[in-house]
């Protein structure tokens, strides 16, 4: 049976195996292959601090961890540790939206619901947080299931990487039901 549960910090190389796994597979058709490693070199990963902040979620399956995500009421809206400068200021619940973060499902496991149920459990932690809203910057495999839960594309960006891959993200938001 599927469980979530927050992260540990010893889990990270595993995490990080399955962001790329996750990447390589599920970002086909919608960036090309320079792009996804580009994309696994310089943006997906771990972001340690939500771990910390006890805001980064897994779900395990079978023995291994099959999904990822998070929230966190920090400033960064997203990448992992590699694309993080030194501040990441704390947000107020009151004026700013949460941060929904690094959402990532093992190929095989791919829309079975556990990026629906991470998602809800996050809102959830962010409500009795206080937020009222939430942002995320969503890659273009993800926007379908951001949609489908509410979110609304606020703007569309194209980020360089440090190879001179462009790519295309969106950033997305909605109200959180109280």
């Amino acid at each position: 049976m599927d469980r979530i549960r927050r992260a540990l910090l010893t889990e990270v190389p595993p995490l990080n195996a399955l962001i790329a796994a996750s990447a390589m597979e599920l970002s086909r058709g919608y960036y090309s292959s320079a792009q996804i490693k580009s994309l696994i070199s310089h943006v997906f990963g771990v972001d340690t601090q939500l771990i910390t902040d006890g805001t980064y979620y897994v779900i395990e399956g079978d023995g291994r961890l099959v999904a990822c995500g998070g929230w966190s009421g920090r400033r960064t809206l997203f990448g992992g540790d590699q694309t993080k400068g030194t501040s990441d200021p704390i947000l107020d619940p009151a004026t700013d939206a949460a941060r929904i973060r690094a959402f990532f499902v093992h190929p095989t496991r791919a829309r079975q619901g556990l990026g629906r149920a991470l998602l809800l459990h996050c809102e959830a932690r962010a409500r009795a947080a206080g937020f009222r809203r939430a942002e995320l910057m969503a890659t273009l495999p993800g926007e379908p299931l951001y949609r489908a839960l509410g979110y609304e594309a606020l703007e569309s960006v194209v980020h360089e990487l440090p190879d001179g891959q462009r790519v295309a993200f969106v950033r997305m938001g909605r109200a959180l039901a109280s």
